[in-house]
């Protein structure tokens, strides 16, 4: 199924599904997230998502301010991975292409992808279903899978977690921690969202996630911090209090705890790139 989006902004929906989708970001901005990724994102973008694996587009807060002339615009192209049969991918020919979509179960973000994989997804968006349209997807996954410029988005530790413990309780509390962690939230909150005394959800937390909620928390932010600090909109001091802090000291000590440096050793570093 291709799907042309354009609306004033994406829907801030926390969500997953069988098909792999793969996405052509036409115009906008913001920070996409995949699994346990947080990375911006901009026009020209293309990612391939895995089965059933989570993820939320956010658009940068200019495109929710009234009267603003901003617009969101992708392609979307769900597809089940046997769409020609459970058989195709067997050939020999098709291993390649067969390997990407192995891969796309971390989620893959393809960086300066080439004319002819934006062209060919634009080229299917305008076709009918066909033949031709079929063809033509399959040459846009065979550029793909000889595409050596990409990054894996996704941990193999939560790719793990999600596929071994997916339940709805666990839904509801990934999705509430990915729509609320820039707000103060506390153990009890995600607790109660998992319907837990926050006793139990902290050991089942644990178990799931091999780590702490605490420490979930804190290394979501300071991944969301790092988008912040890489797009250079905003001072340090107030990337603190938009990624959930109410001090600058705890934002320090906890970015340094996990990235090895500071926000703003790790800034000078980007720059350096």
């Amino acid at each position: 199924m291709v799907t042309h989006h354009v609306e004033p902004f994406f829907l801030k929906v926390w969500h997953y599904h069988p098909e792999l989708e793969l996405v052509l970001t036409i115009k906008s901005s913001g920070t996409r997230f995949v699994g346990d990724s947080i990375k911006k994102f901009e026009a020209g973008d293309v990612v391939l998502i895995g089965k059933n694996l989570p993820h939320m587009w956010l658009n940068d807060d200019a495109y929710f301010q009234k009267n603003n002339a901003l617009v969101a615009e992708d392609i979307a192209i769900h597809f089940n991975k046997d769409f020609l049969g459970p058989d195709f991918l067997k050939v020999n020919e098709m291993k390649a292409i067969s390997n990407l979509l192995y891969q796309s179960r971390y989620g893959i973000k393809f960086c300066n992808p080439s004319k002819k994989i934006s062209k060919g997804i634009l080229k299917i968006n305008a076709l009918k279903p066909s033949i031709e349209r079929t063809l033509k997807f399959i040459k846009v996954l065979h550029h793909l899978s000889k595409h050596t410029d990409y990054e894996l988005l996704v941990s193999e530790g939560f790719v793990n977690t999600f596929k071994q413990n997916q339940n709805e309780s666990l839904d509801r509390t990934y999705e509430f921690i990915f729509e609320n962690f820039a707000k103060p939230i506390t153990l009890k909150d995600v607790a109660e969202i998992a319907k837990m005394n926050p006793s139990a959800f902290s050991r089942f937390f644990k178990r799931v996630n091999r780590k702490t909620f605490s420490k979930y928390l804190n290394e979501l932010r300071i991944g969301y911090a790092c988008k912040l600090l890489i797009e250079n909109k905003s001072k340090i001091a107030t990337i603190c209090y938009e990624c959930g802090y109410n001090n600058i000291s705890n934002f320090n000590r906890q970015f340094r705890a996990i990235k090895q440096m500071s926000p703003s050793e790790y800034l000078e570093q980007q720059r350096s790139k």
